[in-house]
């Protein structure tokens, strides 16, 4: 079966590859667009390898055993704030690789553009074209059973990297075709001018990334969990007649933090903690998604302070 860290391991070996090969073809061809391409997925391999120590990070510390209970005790809180701040960064460094590579394919056109072996590029444009979008298919139906931020990702950045590569393997094959022809004087402009395409397309595509990230760092409450625990919270208060509750819920990457009080009238029955501990178990299973994953606190007082 595949493992989140099995996938990305896979992911990290490809494009490191590819990332080599880029770099190789690009010289060899004289193409900014191609070297562009194997810097950024060098960057994003990079970006994948720390990725895969946060996701070894969290499986280790929500499981049993010694390397579990040894993280547990130094880290109580877990490591699931790790998870968006990798996503994020990732996020902004690839968005950032792309404006410095627009700004530079614009600064070529207004210098009059560059000359470039079309042969290498079709090669290197049409092989990372097909291995990527291999790869993209491959990570999308894993994570269908994984359902993992970071494999979703990084899928979403093969699919990425495949349409990049078919747009610059158009752009190669028409200056291959258009060389001694009247439009000749289009051939150094090709690549630039691929290149900047290229970028305005990438620079927008981590923004919906970096945005949730962002939204997990600074605990944003996510309205749909929001709805959930309350209808749980407001089912128990009339059931067993509780004067109110509060609920404080946040989603710190692939980690649910859940916290509910529960008012409890001064005056009402007295009942065993057997019976609180029952409530509470019919609470969790209420709200569900009982894995490692979810960090649940159910209290009850008759104190409202020691709820707000």
């Amino acid at each position: 079966m595949n493992t989140e860290q099995r996938v990305l391991r896979l992911s990290i070996g490809v494009t490191f590859i590819l990332a080599a090969a880029g770099i190789v073809f690009g010289l060899l061809s004289g193409s900014f667009a191609i070297v562009f391409d194997g810097i950024y997925a060098l960057t994003d391999a990079t970006m994948t390898i720390v990725a895969l120590l946060v996701s070894n990070l969290i499986t280790s510390s929500t499981a049993s055993g010694a390397v579990g209970g040894r993280l547990v005790k130094h880290f109580t809180m877990g490591f699931w704030h790790l998870e968006p701040m990798v996503l994020g960064l990732n996020g902004v460094l690839l968005t950032g690789a792309a404006i410095y590579a627009l700004i530079n394919a614009v600064g070529s056109i207004m210098a009059g553009g560059r000359l470039l072996a079309f042969d290498y590029a079709i090669i290197y444009a049409g092989l990372t074209m097909l291995i990527a979008f291999a790869m993209a298919i491959y990570g999308s139906r894993a994570n269908r059973e994984l359902n993992s931020s970071f494999v979703g990702l990084d899928a979403k950045a093969w699919a990425m990297s495949g349409g990049l590569s078919g747009a610059l393997l158009g752009a190669f094959v028409f200056g291959y075709a258009i060389q001694g022809t009247k439009l000749a004087w289009m051939l150094p402009y090709v690549d630039p001018v691929a290149l900047a395409l290229v970028c305005l397309v990438v620079i927008p595509m981590p923004i919906g990334t970096i945005k949730q990230a962002l939204a997990d760092i600074l605990l944003v409450t996510p309205s749909d969990l929001k709805r959930h625990v309350d209808g749980v919270a407001e089912e128990i208060v009339r059931r067993y007649g509780f004067a109110s509750y509060r609920s404080y819920v946040a989603r710190v990457g692939r980690g649910r933090q859940i916290e509910l009080y529960f008012i409890v009238p001064r005056n009402g029955p007295a009942r065993r903690l057997e019976e609180w501990d029952h409530i509470r178990d019919e609470i969790g299973d209420a709200i569900g998604d009982d894995t490692p994953d979810r960090w649940l606190t159910i209290a009850f007082t008759t104190d409202p302070e020691w709820a707000d």
